[in-house]
């Protein structure tokens, strides 16, 4: 039982201090016994939210998760989406092809779920038919037959052409000649070429005719040369017509099933007849090397297929299946784990060839706005802005509704050779994008397109209401989690630890932390405790010593200050009384380890001209919020002492032994209370501490740590001694958040340390000093022996020792006088 102060303020009682759940009302023996919970315990606004964005079918009502890491964002948002999407449908296959108008530009085909895997085997099939079919068409005897007439044809056209003129050459005595250079003719008697000098002794007549004969035979020599290309050009188109005959015959064969088989697809029919021109056209290419006499001048392309042999233009013929939905149950879920800008909206590959980069339709790679196309993608928003460009082109897709590939070197102009530039795909996604509360706000106010693109916010809770329904709904999740990672059943006093360490976790005895990562880690550390005493199931004893160890591996530091201060080489008192030093609370967090120590505040007060001096911020050792609870302390001191006189005070304030920062208002009350002291000369016992924020009109204001900053003071008055009279005041609104360690518990019940509420100022001067505040009457005194008097009379000493500098600065010399006025208003 608790006793009261000597002034009738009584401490805490010891049920107050921890809000223990109590094992033997929860109806169950082990986790084993409870099922599911239904839906996310704590988390009915973010499932609402995410459940709003998901339905609601208009333009870029997006989703972002927020709350802080490891609080299982991840995993609620994936297991709802995961729900919703098994019963909506399955979005359709992507393939991209080659573009025959434009190779450089793949056309992409939107195909049923199924039927992209199923186009791909068909073209795979009549890639692997036409190389059988076309080749053993175009070397057959009878094509070889028809072949071969054509170039006989053409060769006894020529043949004829070249007799005709050699017989009307030889009917003029000429003679027609074959010479490595070509043709010509040369005058001939009885078929024997004449000599220069036989041409010289016929007479001038004959010899005038032969010239004239042949002028006239070489002019029609020319005129058959010139004929020669002409003829070439129609037996090749003979022999191309002839190709196309044979191809046209098998090529139809084998696209007409293909036809029927995809009759219902018109972008599929229209490729397919692109194809079937294209084989036609280009049947050549079909044949052998050898039946060819060299390659073919269309196969500009050679890249090893997946069996690492040399494959030609027959690329050209695949279907790349960029999507394939054969599989799929539902719309897609994905997360991209690591989204850069390649991974978000796919990219083209290179293949290394000679020296040289080649790439095509073929070597197009999807990305996760791909994966996720009619259904929903999930991605962590700081990985999305940590990477370059990512950002950006996401918000484009999402702003344009459709996907375009394109390289980051593209995107930047470092790259100026000619790739590929796929067609884009219509894009219809909902993004769930994953992040802490000050980064969703930081982008609601730095980026103009985020509020447009993101509509929709699932604020995730850090922690849900303790009741004893709640209670039962938390025990169900974290069976769901002991489940979740095989673990060992708890039994309903490890339950019961495990919400403890949960209310202890949400600083909170009225709330329930449901901060997933670290109640997983709990059961896990409790599992292997269980498991170090080949125990089957965790009992609450496991979960104490997890908990105990957890804190044991990260506590150096505050062992190290602890010990210090038993040492005394930080200078912290919890025996006897000082005036104007008062002990007060920091917390200090390192890492995921928090923990309290007391810090020694000294105030000193004289004559001066109102002034507070916050030698922390005159260093610049102070925060912003830390000097704006300095200033509040100044304003109070106007307001209750010097309404309608002057305060003539200086006083200043510091924390003792502070070689860092100081920052936050927790210890404003502390100040206030070490000022008061040094005004009234009233001294502070030092075994109690204090911690609390205060406003202008003294009242005492929550402060975050509670639990830490009394087991801080509790640790350090038992690493001293303790001597019964300890304890420390605390805001009375803080009194719900209490969850204090077991053995500061049992130290207040056995009347050992105490923990006191206050709500005023006036409350925690009166158990520090022993001093009754006293209130002012109706005269506007405060009552005599008060410590309110004290100080009330004390600023009135000053101001009338102020008011006779003053008198006194009047009776000095006039030159004197006007440096002593100078001096005052400086």
């Amino acid at each position: 039982m608790a006793e009261p102060s000597p002034l009738g303020q009584s401490p805490l009682r010891a049920e107050a201090l921890c809000h223990r759940c109590d094992a033997e009302r929860l109806p169950f023996a082990t986790t084993a016994e409870l099922r599911d919970p239904d839906g996310a315990p704590g988390q009915d606004r973010a499932m609402g939210a995410l459940k709003f964005g998901t339905d609601i079918r208009a333009e870029h009502y997006n989703i972002f998760a927020l709350g802080p890491t490891g609080l299982g964002k991840h995993l609620g948002v994936t297991s709802y989406l995961r729900g919703r999407a098994i019963g909506e449908a399955i979005p359709d296959d992507w393939c991209y092809v080659h573009n025959f108008a434009e190779p450089h530009k793949p056309k992409a085909l939107r195909l049923p779920a199924g039927n992209g895997v199923r186009l791909r085997l068909s073209m795979a099939s009549l890639i692997d038919e036409l190389k059988v079919a076309l080749p053993a068409a175009l070397e057959s005897d009878d094509f070889r037959t028809r072949h071969d007439s054509i170039v006989e044809a053409t060769k006894k056209r020529q043949s004829a052409m070249f007799e005709k003129l050699q017989e009307d050459a030889q009917a003029e005595g000429i003679a027609l000649l074959r010479t490595p250079i070509g043709f010509t003719f040369a005058p001939a008697k009885e078929g024997e070429v004449l000599t220069p000098e036989q041409f010289q002794h016929l007479p001038e007549t004959e010899q005038k005719r032969l010239h004239a004969a042949m002028e006239v035979l070489h002019g029609r020599l020319e005129e058959i040369v010139r004929q020669m290309p002409r003829l070439e050009q129609e037996q090749r188109a003979a022999s191309r017509a002839l190709i196309s005959e044979v191809t046209t015959h098998v090529v139809d064969h084998l696209f007409d099933d293909l036809r029927t088989a995809y009759a219902g697809l018109a972008v599929v029919l229209d490729h397919l007849e692109a194809v079937r021109r294209d084989v036609i056209d280009n049947a050549q290419e079909f044949q052998s090397s050898e039946a060819d006499g060299e390659r073919p001048q269309g196969l500009s392309l050679e890249l090893p297929n997946d069996g690492g042999e040399i494959i030609t233009a027959l690329r050209r013929y695949r279907v790349n299946l960029l999507v394939d939905h054969s599989q799929s149950k539902g719309a897609p879920v994905h997360y991209e784990d690591h989204p850069t800008h390649e991974n978000l909206v796919g990219r083209i590959e290179h293949l290394s060839r000679f020296g040289a980069l080649m790439t095509d339709f073929n070597l197009i790679k999807p990305g996760a706005l791909h994966l996720a196309n009619g259904g929903y993608l999930v991605i962590d928003a700081l990985r999305v802005l940590s990477q370059p460009l990512a950002w950006e082109e996401l918000k484009r897709a999402l702003r344009a509704r459709r996907v375009r590939i394109e390289s980051l070197g593209q995107i930047l102009s470092l790259v100026s050779t000619v790739s590929l530039d796929p067609e884009p795909i219509p894009l219809d996604v909902k993004v769930v994008l994953l992040g802490d509360r000050q980064l969703y706000y930081l982008l609601s106010a730095l980026d103009p397109d985020f509020n447009e693109l993101f509509k929709v916010p699932a604020d995730f809770s850090d922690d849900m209401d303790r009741s004893e329904a709640s209670e039962l709904d938390f025990c169900r999740y974290i069976a769901a989690l002991q489940r979740e990672e095989q673990l060992a059943v708890l039994d309903r006093g490890a339950v019961a630890r495990v919400v403890d360490f949960a209310s202890r976790l949400s600083e909170d005895g009225a709330k329930l932390s449901i901060h997933r990562r670290a109640l997983a880690d709990l059961l896990r550390e409790s599992h292997y405790w269980a498991e170090r005493r080949n125990a089957a199931v965790i009992s609450g004893a496991d979960v104490r010593q997890a908990v105990e160890a957890k804190i044991q591996r990260a506590d150096r530091v505050r062992e190290r200050v602890y010990e210090e201060i038993q040492r005394g080489t930080l200078m912290v008192s919890t025996v006897g009384a000082v005036t104007g030093q008062v002990n007060g609370l920091a917390v200090t967090q390192l890492g995921g380890f928090s923990f309290g120590a007391p810090t020694r505040i000294t105030a000193r007060t004289r004559l001066g001209r109102g002034q507070l001096v916050d030698i922390e911020r005159e260093v610049k050792l102070g925060g912003p919020i830390h000097s704006k609870g300095v200033l509040i302390l100044q304003s109070f001191l106007g307001a209750r002492y010097a309404a309608e006189r002057p305060l003539s005070l200086h006083a200043s304030l510091v924390f003792e032994q502070s070689y860092s920062g100081v920052e936050g208002d927790s210890a404003s009350a502390a100040e206030l209370c070490a000022l008061l002291s040094s005004l009234a000369e009233a001294p502070i016992h030092q075994s109690l501490a204090i911690t609390g924020s205060v406003d202008q009109l003294g009242r005492i204001q929550p402060i975050g740590g509670v639990n830490e900053k009394i087991e801080g003071f509790f640790d350090v008055c038992s690493r001293i001694g303790l001597a019964g009279d300890e304890g420390v005041l605390v805001p009375a609104s803080n009194v719900r958040h209490l969850m204090l360690r077991d053995d500061v518990v049992a130290a207040c019940r056995a009347g050992r340390f105490r923990v006191y509420p206050i709500a005023t100022i006036d409350e925690a001067v009166t158990l520090l000093t022993g001093l009754p505040a006293g209130e002012r009457d109706a005269g506007g005194r405060f009552p005599e022996g008060s410590l309110n008097r004290r100080v009330d009379d004390r600023l009135g000493h000053l101001l009338a020792m102020a008011r006779k500098f003053s008198a006194d600065d009047k009776g000095a010399e006039p030159q004197a006088a006007t440096d002593h006025s100078a001096d005052r208003h400086g």
